[in-house]
């Protein structure tokens, strides 16, 4: 699913990096300070959550966008995850990679404004 969502992002002319796990991607972040993460909240080693409270924690990763790309639903999530400022909350079943790449500049426009 990330190389689908990798490959869409990069037709629209995003530059993207993916993490296979939360360890990862924090890793990841930390090097490639993105403008927006698309964040599962299923990831092994380090779950999405706590992938996002040990982002927001850093100076460098408590300004980054982010949008929870998951399964769970919005009302199954906890009451911490709402309050670490996520830009949306979108469940993968419900949206196609397209509908997904079309709200980016949405969210990457609210950043700039």
């Amino acid at each position: 699913i990330a190389e689908m969502y990798r490959f869409k992002l990069q037709q629209g002319g995003y530059e993207v990096q993916c993490a296979l796990n939360g360890e990862e991607g924090l890793a990841l972040v930390k090097n490639f300070r993105p403008d927006l993460i698309l964040l599962d909240l299923m990831m092994p080693k380090m779950n999405g959550e706590e992938m996002l409270k040990k982002l927001r924690a850093t100076d460098w990763g408590k300004d980054i966008k982010v949008i929870i790309l998951t399964n769970i639903t919005e009302d199954t999530m906890t009451s911490q995850l709402s309050s670490l400022k996520v830009e949306r909350y979108i469940v993968k079943a419900n949206y196609t990679p397209s509908q997904v790449a079309e709200i980016i500049p949405e969210v990457l426009a609210e950043q700039a404004s």
